[in-house]
């Protein structure tokens, strides 16, 4: 029988959640089979998954139906909804998070995006939907925009898990990884044990070829140098981005000493100790590894948006090149059923780093900036969040006055 290439992820290294969830894929006993047969090891929502599985189904109708009776509004609605199938999905992955001591098994619910950039809202609203899951193996999604980070650190530091959405940029990444540690680093000052606070920093990844391959089939078609940068660079810079990522990760948590053999105190010492540690924002990077003696866990990179939306590259492209160690990819059933037919397993993630470093220094010369790109979309990326957010209470609304 051929190995399913989905499950060949787990010896590399890598956990495999999907990017969906809905009453049906629960209810059908799909989720329980993907988990089983497919070594699916978590989920991921938002609003635009929400919106697509509660407007496009008749799965909800009945709910709807009963709490419109009740007078309840579309937001309370939603919430309900939205907050019952994350608990009946953190049910199915509960065993698996037992299993694993917690470094798998989660799904995540994220805040109202509309509060992207107002810091106290997100707090509020991350710490009433963490009380109301009331599930160990969930994360609140907070977005990494400027305001976001602040929210970020100071709900590590209450012991609620954090998955780090819409995160586009190499910079904004060191400063996601700053929240997370002085969060922990908080907690512990208060005396409060850190073994259990989890966190993944969601890094966008095909979002960025969308953005930027137009712009360089454009100069490519010119004539000279700059045409032949530009041609080598299309379709190569999201890659190239995610693999940066990960020395940037490698560089500040080292290895994650829960998950070997090592003693902490001596992955602490080992941390300390490696030559080129560089600095995060302007503080030793060794600082983690103090942490680490104390149960600290690292902060998992996760690969987001691996569909492919290019229908000249491979429908897995996204999910193959990026395959290390200590990494999660999410994708969205689409992909996960393309890679299991096709999938080609193999640890590429730390393969042509050079190749990637002179990718995105090839775009400066193209008179491209990538930082200027990535604030492109993350600005985008909250609103396409609103949209179907909007578009779902815009939906509720009318069906919950059509049934009261």
């Amino acid at each position: 029988m051929k190995a399913n290439p989905l499950q060949e992820l787990g010896a590399l290294g890598q956990s495999i959640w999907l990017d969906y969830i809905g009453r049906d894929l629960i209810a059908s006993g799909r989720l329980r089979r993907l988990i089983e047969e497919d070594g699916l090891r978590g989920m991921t929502s938002n609003p635009s998954i929400f919106e697509k599985a509660i407007a496009d189904s008749h799965d909800y109708d009945e709910d709807i139906r009963a709490m419109a009776l009740h007078g309840k509004g579309a937001g309370a609605i939603y919430e309900s909804l939205s907050q019952c199938d994350v608990q009946s999905a953190a049910d199915a992955f509960r065993p698996l998070y037992d299993a694993t001591d917690g470094k798998d098994g989660y799904v995540s619910l994220e805040v109202n995006p509309h509060l992207a950039h107002d810091t106290s809202e997100t707090l509020k609203e991350a710490r009433r939907l963490w009380d109301a899951l009331h599930r160990p193996n969930v994360f609140i999604k907070v977005p990494a925009t400027s305001e976001g980070l602040p929210a970020i650190q100071q709900l590590i530091s209450e012991g609620i898990n954090v998955n780090v959405t819409l995160l586009f940029g190499l910079p904004r990444y060191r400063q996601v990884v700053e929240a997370y540690i002085a969060g922990i680093e908080a907690r512990m000052a208060q005396g409060k044990p850190v073994k259990q606070v989890v966190s993944v920093a969601s890094f966008f990844v095909s979002r960025i070829d969308s953005l930027l391959d137009p712009q360089l089939e454009k100069l490519s078609a010119r004539r000279g140098k700059e045409a032949d940068i530009a041609k080598s660079a299309q379709g190569q810079v999201a890659i190239a981005s995610a693999k940066m990522a990960y020395q940037i990760y490698k560089e500040i948590f080292a290895s994650d000493p829960s998950q070997s053999r090592e003693e902490p105190a001596s992955f602490a010492r080992r941390a300390q100790s490696r030559e080129g540690m560089g600095t995060l924002s302007g503080f030793p990077c060794q600082r983690f590894g103090k942490l680490a003696t104390h149960g600290a866990r690292v902060q998992r990179l996760l690969w987001a948006s691996t569909s492919t939306k290019n229908p000249n590259y491979r429908d897995v492209k996204y999910v193959e090149a990026l395959i290390g160690p200590d990494t999660v990819n999410t994708a969205p059933l689409e992909t996960i059923d393309a890679y299991r037919d096709h999938g080609r397993p193999d640890a590429r993630l730390e393969q042509g780093v050079e190749e990637a470093r002179q990718v995105l220094g090839a775009l400066a010369e193209l008179g491209i900036n990538i930082d200027t790109v990535t604030q492109q979309l993350e600005d985008e990326g909250v609103d396409k969040f609103n949209k179907p957010f909007d578009k779902l209470m815009e939906t509720l609304a009318q069906r919950s006055q059509r049934e009261a």
